[in-house]
């Protein structure tokens, strides 16, 4: 049976006072980095900009994936906490 894909690398984790302005506006990941963004508590807006353009609620239990270059940013909703984990392969989610 296979392992479960571990990250290579994983953000600090921001609030809604530390979260930083470059992930409140457009960005994307790397050719072949796929993310994982983790809300620890609390509710967080992750709005895909492409691909199609979209929006969805992140909660502790409904995590967001970023594909590869995919054009995003995220929105506090409120008090939360949330952390970013960085693969080199698709993630189970």
């Amino acid at each position: 049976m296979a392992l479960p894909v571990q990250p290579y690398r994983s953000t600090p984790i921001f609030d809604e006072d530390t979260l930083p302005q470059a992930l409140r506006a457009g960005h994307n990941t790397k050719a072949g980095v796929w993310g994982v963004i983790r809300v620890l508590e609390g509710e967080l807006r992750l709005t895909y900009l492409e691909d199609p353009p979209s929006e969805v609620l992140l909660t502790p239990g409904q995590p967001g994936l970023i594909r590869p270059q995919q054009p995003h940013f995220v929105t506090p909703l409120g008090p939360m906490k949330m952390q970013v984990d960085f693969y080199d392969q698709p993630p189970t989610v």
